[in-house]
């Protein structure tokens, strides 16, 4: 495998067969020299447009693209989604998806930022600084001892099949949302369901979400759940977009 300049990658990540298992999937990549950078049109490795074989172009708001490996859905060989692992990123893919989402976001009057577990925990610190914040409001999977259930909710994430979470609260954190206006920041949303519970929990605060900003807007099937208790939609800015893809005989493409 080679990276964005056509470089060799070090194998340094098991390969089927290995003492670690069958990793990674028959027919994906390895992901260790995926988003490591962002390039322009010419620099570009691949077609832009489809079928795609291993990988996804995404591009950005400025014309850039991030190359995106794909990743097969449990039990549906047939489809395939485009992965980013944020904590996994180069530095500055992190900023500059971060910065993104902080030129959407200026449209919007925020009191606070809240950063949703476990990788929107990674751009959240920068979209608050952006935005001229001292600092955000992390919720979490994990449970404190002094937490409480009634600052809890329920969630499923398409990438964590088959655990059962619940996003929490810190009690001591509660003050900080009751009558303001808010900004949720995770780093991809797909069916909803994570944001749609943390929807559920800071209205429960007393919290007003403004909108959300993701670094990748994946798929359309999140459209139609996110909306506030009024039935409004919640605006969802994205740094990029990427399809669900379905496998034909030339390769993947964009799903109907």
């Amino acid at each position: 495998m080679a990276d964005l300049r056509g470089q060799p990658i070090a194998a340094t990540e098991p390969r089927p067969g290995s003492a670690a298992g069958a990793w990674p999937d028959p027919g994906f990549d390895a992901t260790s020299g995926y988003w490591q950078r962002i390039v322009t049109a010419g620099e570009l490795a691949q077609s832009a447009a489809p079928p795609y074989q291993r990988s996804y172009p995404a591009r950005l708001r400025d014309g850039r693209y991030l190359l995106l490996p794909l990743r097969a859905l449990p039990g549906d060989p047939g489809r395939c989604m485009a992965s980013l692992v944020a904590n996994q990123a180069a530095l500055e893919v992190v900023q500059a998806l971060a910065q993104s989402m902080v030129e959407q976001a200026r449209g919007f009057t925020v009191d606070a930022v809240v950063g949703l577990p476990t990788l929107g925990l990674s751009l959240a610190p920068a979209v608050a600084r952006g935005l001229g914040h001292a600092r955000f409001i992390p919720l979490g999977f994990s449970r404190k001892y002094w937490y409480r259930d009634e600052l809890s909710e329920p969630v499923r994430s398409i990438t964590s099949p088959g655990q059962d979470r619940r996003l929490y609260l810190d009690p001591h954190q509660a003050a900080l949302l009751g009558g303001r206006r808010v900004l949720v920041v995770d780093d991809t949303v797909s069916t909803g369901s994570t944001m749609l519970s943390a929807l559920r929990l800071l209205e429960r605060c007393g919290a007003q979400v403004v909108a959300a900003a993701v670094a990748m807007r994946q798929g359309t099937r999140w459209r139609e759940r996110l909306r506030q208790a009024g039935g409004r939609p919640v605006p969802v800015l994205g740094a990029l977009d990427a399809p669900m893809l379905v496998r034909t005989p030339a390769g993947w493409m964009p799903e109907a």
